[in-house]
């Protein structure tokens, strides 16, 4: 089957036994010999099906390809030469040749479905199933379901037991099979499938076997495959109602089998055995004394290891010829019968032996598997979960009452069984995100590296050597691919879900790793708990309950956190089951078409029936509709269907057909789609798409790797970022400047070496401090210690000095005490002194606090200029952070301190002190810049946050949209808080959440264009207009994009809605909402269907923005703002003042307050506004100075005031490392004068949001690059 064409239920059906020649041979030795005990036959195949099994009468243009049913004989004997896999399309009465679609080994295929050998029996045998998986070179899978059967052999001619005939040989029967291959792995539907046909086969003659196995294998060629997401299929066949699931996602194949078939073979203990042998890869074979459960348990297993997938060979049924695969050097998952174990064990090395039936695993070489196990904090955690699962479908049962219906018993099944695998699934994926959590944290992103040395330092000892072994892995390697990629996948949503309070505050702002007080607690409570439980004899242990300090362990309990139960325990999202018409009782050309009408038309009513409830099933229709299109040549038709899932759901857009579509296109299709736009527009996406150059994704991983070469600057900050040190570029920059130190301006690869041995040694360090219980109980859970001096003498006793991101603590000696020396915020003065000793003076650091009124001296001797430095930028750092309400300072002065610690301890210099100085940031501007805020700043400004947090170097802020949150939520808790969008360069989109101002979501990529403007509404949806001309919609609950507006031509500039439909709640609320490009076109929008209601045009050089008020929109021209009339025309204009109108300046914004009769403008160019009167049109307009300003980028309106974001002027506000900065002027709208002047921002405001009229938040360009949250009065 082409790989552009729609997917089918049916590859293959093939018939395969002994031929009449070899039965023929069998019968006349059986009469003049007598009957063998034992006799085994050659196999081979005999019959095979594959579609096409109709075309077109040779009247039509062409003939229908891949899925229709043309007649078709059948290929003989497996020793002829099989023909080409691509076949021409073959008229009736035309060729007889098969086309043998090319997965298909014919070869080997009678082994694998007689793996047994095929027998000659004296009696009659039940029939007997079993399944196959074919993984061709490139790792794509091909199933097959395999069905068993004897028949008697008869002299003359053939005929089933329950046939006519009669003979006196009649008590011999030889095996014969039926293997149905198919692309997909619906094993138990394929095994309903051949049980209906085996109905029709017992009471058939031989003669009619071939016609009655044609009409079987062409009406499984009828079935098409369901579409990704909650939309089963389900046809009936013979006597049984057959449901096709579909898969989750496109990353996800189709679950068709009992998941928990292993829990009945296997304790949790032996599962888990299993799983760490495939996840270190090694070679392992399963046994069984059943055919069928070798596939459905090497299936399970792997879905288990999911989102990790399997690479290596995957056989999971050998037949007896092929043992010697065994003998294969690489990893392999392979499955044999139970009567070879003993030989396999004997004659192999290093295999893992897992036999099935009585559910042991063991090795080749011993009883035992000698193979590092999974951690075990995960491994219990999955034993608990198994515990809780009920397998067994008669106690689920016992208390209903017995079904009188087959059909209603098999839906109770299905659907028991549905929600068993998805509570299987669950539990496995918690496994995964146990074992590799901390991956990401070790990953640096825009290197794509991932520091595996550093990963395996954070493990238990007991856990090193299984890690290691799993990090060498192909499986392992795939699945950072995935990560780096940042793949939003069950894994990564789980991960998300589950982390702790901690990890969550952790990842909100880039410190190094330490750990804290709360994880020092944890590891406490452990200790004590562990070392109860082990007591060693022959040695003398301290008494713990009186010891009074604590050593911790590296790894931390916070890796730990499992998930929680509520989460494992939310109901599976319901699916909806498709109907399929009855298959047509003729399969002529006609009657397949007939067929596929009726499919079209009731598809076109279930499109009707949803079409205002659910976008994502509507998507599912449409998809079917059009793959039912495709198959009768109605390429329109199927292209139209097809486009609507932009609009629905583009997970499932199926970009090669659509392409294949396109390119197949008859010259009168193709001026029937000029005049259609949707499909005009398609074409064309479908054409540009094709004509970028295909630019391969780079998915490379890198180990990080020390340097073997001196470093310039750019290549000494991909290194720094590379092992996880710093991230911020300028940070880095600051860093190569001390190591250079005004000389040549590399670095050399062995100070680098020395440097990162430094650094991780600190890190090592500071897991071993010994804190004494007061101090752990007196600091803040998340607080760590980042210093720690000498023992020095001070003036409150000797002792070490101990440094977290809030305070100073002196840990003093002998008592086992502390005293808090001081808060950063706290601090008054810092300089260093000396202190007289003997006939010397040593060099001493005092510090000035308000918190205490004495003077603290502490003689650090030669660390005495390094905490000088380090103990003033941690107070300018804190006072910053304090003053802007900004707490990336204070970890920013944090991570310099570290650094300056690492540059003193690996240069050799003379004063190494003069290079460590270089890293004194927030100090070197507290001299250079007068730190204090403007008073109505800091009384106005409530919090700053970074969105561009982990990456490199700062984003511009390019849009802001505030979402209220929700009063009640049936999903989940985290739906209930409001929500701030932040739209930053190349489409990315991050999601903080408005209520704690924690980060919800990293990168939502939509698109790869700037984003211009963004549009909340009440649907659950933000509607984003980007530079690519199309409007994408992020669902909110899921935080996914997949629809998309494409109707624009040119870049979208603006979205409005009419604020009198913000509170409609009903049930199908559609609130008027508009769009706009910068073309001057202007769409208004159904949005419930998606669909344009009405479009108009407005002449101007470029469309910014367009609001609405009272119902009445206006539009932002680069000239003009115009009042639009409701059919489009322009009802009034309000032009550039002629003074600015000489200047290459333009309005960037506008503000209407209709009830004062108000229009505010503002330019890009000109530090001015200019207010107009639309109530009284000669009334001339009333400029307004705004100090301060270069130009208006952005305003809006709160209660009534009128917030404006500006470029500043050199000078205006102060300068910061040679940055400008911005305001933001709070207007009155009354007294047309300006409120308060806001100073918050190094670089030009770009956007302004609301949020519920009690904040304002601004967002900077990309030198400052922050959100300021400014109270509203």
């Amino acid at each position: 089957m082409a790989d552009h064409m729609p997917p089918v239920l049916l590859e293959a059906c093939v018939v395969l036994g002994a031929s009449s020649d070899k039965l023929r041979e069998v019968s006349q030795a059986i009469n003049n010999n007598g009957t063998p005990e034992h006799l085994l036959l050659e196999p081979e195949v005999l019959h095979v099906l594959v579609p096409l099994f109709v075309s077109r009468p040779p009247a039509g243009s062409e003939a229908v390809r891949s899925h229709g049913k043309k007649r078709r004989s059948f290929l003989r004997k497996k020793k002829e030469q099989p023909p080409p896999a691509a076949a021409t399309p073959i008229q009736a009465g035309g060729s007889e040749d098969v086309s043998v679609p090319k997965d298909i080994d014919l070869m080997a295929l009678p082994q694998l479905c007689f793996p047994g050998g095929l027998q000659v029996t004296n009696e009659q045998k039940d029939e007997q199933f079993h399944f196959l998986v074919f993984t061709d070179v490139f790792g794509n899978k091909t199933h097959g379901v395999v069905m068993q059967c004897y028949r008697p052999i008869l002299e003359g001619t053939s005929v089933f037991q329950n046939g006519a005939g009669s003979s006196k040989f009649s008590q011999l029967f030889s095996a014969y099979s039926f293997c149905v291959i198919s692309k997909y792995p619906y094993f138990t539907a394929l095994k309903d499938c051949l049980s209906c046909l085996l109905i029709q086969l017992k009471t058939c003659l031989l003669s009619d076997m071939e016609e009655r196995v044609k009409e079987f294998a062409a009406k499984l060629a009828l079935v098409p495959i369901p579409p990704p997401g909650q939309l089963h299929l389900m046809f009936t066949l013979g006597p049984l109602t057959i449901v096709l699931p579909s898969r989750e996602d496109k990353d996800h194949p189709a679950i068709d089998l009992d998941l928990h078939l292993p829990f009945f073979f296997f304790r949790p203990q032996q599962l888990l055995q299993g799983l760490s042998c495939l996840l270190q890869e090694q070679r392992v074979v399963l046994f069984s004394a059943d055919w069928a459960r070798l596939t459905l348990v090497a299936e399970s297993f792997l879905l288990f290891l999911q989102p990790l997938s399997w690479q290596q060979p995957y056989v999971p049924v050998l037949a007896r010829g092929m043992l010697d695969f065994l003998m294969a050097p690489t990893a392999f998952l392979m499955g044999c019968h139970l009567s070879h174990l003993e030989e396999v064990a004997t004659e192999t090395d290093d295999l893992v032996l897992i036999n099935i039936d009585n559910g042991s695993v063991s090795t080749s070489c011993s009883e035992t598997v000698d193979l590092p196990e999974i951690p075990l904090a995960a491994a219990d955690c999955f034993t608990k979960r198994c515990q809780t699962l009920q397998i067994n479908f008669d106690l689920y049962q016992c208390h209903h009452a017995s079904c009188t219906d087959i059909s209603e018993q098999r839906a109770q099944r299905r659907a028991w069984q549905h929600d068993l695998n998805v509570d299987i699934q669950r539990i496995t994926l918690e496994l995964m995100v146990n074992i590799f959590r901390d991956v990401s944290s070790h990953l640096n992103y825009e290197h794509r590296v991932f520091n595996s040395e550093e990963f395996l330092k954070t493990r238990e000892p007991a856990e090193q050597l299984f890690y290691k072994n799993v990090l060498e892995t192909h499986i392992f390697h795939l699945f950072l691919k995935d990560r780096l990629n940042r793949k939003m996948d069950n894994f990564a949503r789980m991960e998300l879900s589950t982390r702790s309070e901690m990890q969550r505050m952790k990842a909100m702002v880039e410190v190094p790793r330490r750990p804290t007080m709360q994880e020092i607690q944890a590891r406490r409570k452990c200790s004590i708990i562990e070392s109860k439980m082990s007591k060693r004899l022959g040695m003398s242990l301290p008494n713990l309950g009186d010891d009074r300090t604590l050593s911790f362990q590296r790894n931390s309990l916070l890796t730990r956190i499992t998930v929680s139960d509520p989460a494992l325990r939310t109901p599976p999202k319901p699916a909806r089951v498709f109907k399929l018409p009855d298959f047509p009782v003729s399969l002529s050309f006609h009657s397949v078409q007939s067929y596929y009408s009726e499919l079209i038309q009731q598809l076109g009513k279930a499109i009707f029936s949803v079409q205002n409830e659910n976008s994502t099933l509507l998507a599912r229709f449409y998809y079917l509709r059009g793959f039912i299109n495709t198959l009768c040549w109605r390429r329109l038709d199927a292209l139209g269907d097809f486009q609507n899932l932009y609009k629905t759901d583009t997970a499932i857009f199926p970009t090669q057909l659509v392409t294949w579509l396109v390119d197949s296109l008859h010259r009168d299709e193709r001026q029937q789609a000029e005049k259609r736009p949707e499909l005009k527009r398609l074409i064309l996406k479908v054409k540009t798409e094709n004509e970028k150059l295909s630019v391969q994704p780079d998915d490379h991983v890198k180990k990080f790797e020390l340097p073997r070469k001196h470093l310039h600057q750019e290549e000494f900050v991909r290194c720094v970022q590379e092992c996880g040190i710093v991230n911020d570029v300028a940070t880095i920059h600051r860093l190569f400047d001390a190591f250079t130190n005004g000389q040549t301006k590399q670095v050399d690869p062995e100070l680098f070496r020395v440097f990162y041995t430094f650094w991780k040694e600190m890190e090592a360090e500071a897991q071993d401090f010994n804190l004494p219980s007061e101090v752990i109980d007196h600091l803040d859970n998340s607080e760590c210690v980042y210093k720690l001096s000498s023992c020095v003498k001070t003036s409150h006793g000797v002792g070490q000095i101990a440094m977290t991101q809030k305070r100073l603590i002196l840990l003093t000696v002998g008592r086992q005490s502390f005293l808090e020396i001081t808060k950063f915020r706290d601090i008054q003065e810092v300089k260093i002194a000396s202190a007289a000793f003997l006939l010397v003076r040593i060099p001493s650091l005092r510090i000035k606090t308000s918190s205490r009124l004495e003077v603290f001296e502490a003689n650090l001797k030669t660390e005495t200029e390094l905490w000088n430095l380090v103990v003033k930028e941690m107070w300018a750092g804190r006072k910053m952070a304090d003053q802007h309400k900004d707490p990336q300072y204070m970890t920013q002065a944090l991570t310099n301190v570290l650094l300056m610690d690492a540059v003193m301890g690996c240069l050799q210099t003379q004063r190494p002190i003069i290079a460590a100085s270089k890293l004194a940031y927030f100090d070197k501007i507290k001299h250079e810049v007068p730190m204090m805020v403007p008073k109505t700043t800091s009384e106005t400004l409530k919090h700053k946050i970074n969105p561009s947090l982990d990456l490199a170097e700062p984003q511009t802020v390019h849009v802001l949209l505030y979402t209220p949150g929700q009063l009640t939520c049936k999903d989940s808790e985290g739906e209930m808080n409001p929500k701030l969008w932040v739209a930053l360069g190349g489409g990315k989109v991050v999601v903080f959440d408005a209520a704690s101002w924690s980060m919800l979501q990293d990168c939502i990529q939509v698109g790869a264009s700037q984003l211009h403007c963004m549009l909340g509404l009440v649907q659950g949806q933000v509607w984003i207009g980007s530079q690519d001309s199309v409007i994408y919609i992020i669902d909110t609950h899921s935080m996914s994009c997949n629809k998309q507006l494409t109707e624009h031509r040119h870049e979208v500039t603006g979205l409005t809605v009419d604020p009198r439909d913000k509170h409609n709640r009903t049930a199908f609320p559609s609130q008027a909402t508009y769009s706009c490009s910068c073309d001057g076109t202007i769409l208004q929008w159904d949005t419930v269907s998606l669909k344009v209601k009405q479009q108009f045009h407005l002449s101007c050089d470029r469309l910014s923005s367009i609001q609405i008020y009272n119902g009445t929109l206006w539009g932002c021209c680069g000239d003009a703002i115009v009042e639009l009339k409701k059919n489009g025309n322009p009802q009034r204009r309000m032009a550039l003042p002629d003074d600015i109108r000489s200047m290459p300046s333009s309005f960037s914004s506008f503000i209407v307050i209709p009830e004062r009769g108000q229009l505010w403008t503002g330019c890009a160019d000109s530090g001015e506004l200019c207010l107009w009167h639309t109530n009284n049109h000669r009334r001339p307009f009333k400029r307004i100075s705004l100090p301060g300003s270069s130009g208006v980028t952005c305003m809006i309106r709160v209660k009534d005031q009128i917030w404006v974001g500006c470029r500043g002027q050199s000078g205006i506000g102060g300068q910061c490392d040679g940055q400008l900065r911005s305001q933001v002027l709070v207007m009155d709208a009354e007294s047309h004068t300006v409120a308060k002047e806001l100073q918050a921002h190094s670089d030009s405001i770009q956007t302004l949001c609301s949020a519920e009229d009690r904040y304002v938040l601004s967002g900077s360009a990309c030198r400052d690059g922050k959100i300021a949250i400014w109270k509203v009065e």
